[in-house]
C-alpha cells in the first residue's frame, strides 16, 4: 500500500475548507492526476454522495467510484473507491486555526488482484503524484 499525506494552511475557515474538499467535483481543480469527476449520487457534498473520478493511467483514464464513508462536518471526511485495478482511501481532516484552517489530506492507494506484487513500485510513483497534487491543493486553499 502506498500512502501520501500533506497538511496545508488555508485562509478558508474550517467550514469553508470542508465544504470545498468534501465536494469531490473540486478534485479536478487541484489534482493534475484527475481528468474528470461526475457526481453519481447525492447533490454536492454529503454523507450519501458518490462520485466517479477518472484518473490518469496507462492507456488513458481509469474510473474510480468514490463512496462517502465518514462525513463529520467540518472536521473529517473519509471516501473510498475500488475497481478491478485499484483501491483508494482518502481522508481529509480539517482543524480551525485562527481565522483560517489546517487541511490534512491523506491518500492510500493499493493495487488489487494480480497487480498486487507491484505495490512496492507504486509507492515510488505515488509520491510524485502526491507532490503534484499538493501544489494544487496549496493553490486552491490559500
Amino acid at each position: 500500500m502506498s500512502k501520501y499525506t500533506v497538511s496545508v494552511e488555508s485562509s478558508k475557515t474550517a467550514e469553508e475548507a470542508f465544504a470545498y474538499m468534501a465536494d469531490l467535483r473540486n478534485f479536478a481543480n487541484w489534482d493534475p492526476g484527475v481528468l474528470t469527476v461526475t457526481q453519481v449520487a447525492g447533490d454536492g457534498a454529503g454523507p450519501t454522495s458518490s462520485f466517479d473520478v477518472t484518473v490518469k493511467s496507462v492507456g488513458g483514464g481509469t474510473v474510480l467510484r468514490y463512496e462517502t464513508v465518514e462525513y463529520d462536518q467540518p472536521g473529517n471526511l473519509l471516501v473510498k473507491a475500488r475497481n478491478s485495478t485499484f483501491t483508494s482511501i482518502d481522508r481529509i481532516n480539517i482543524a480551525a486555526r485562527g481565522e483560517g484552517s489546517i487541511v490534512t489530506y491523506s491518500a492510500e492507494v493499493l493495487l488489487n488482484g494480480c497487480l498486487s506484487p507491484l505495490n512496492p513500485l507504486l509507492g515510488l510513483v505515488f509520491t510524485r503524484i502526491g507532490d503534484r497534487a499538493a501544489v494544487g491543493l496549496r493553490r486552491v486553499l490559500a
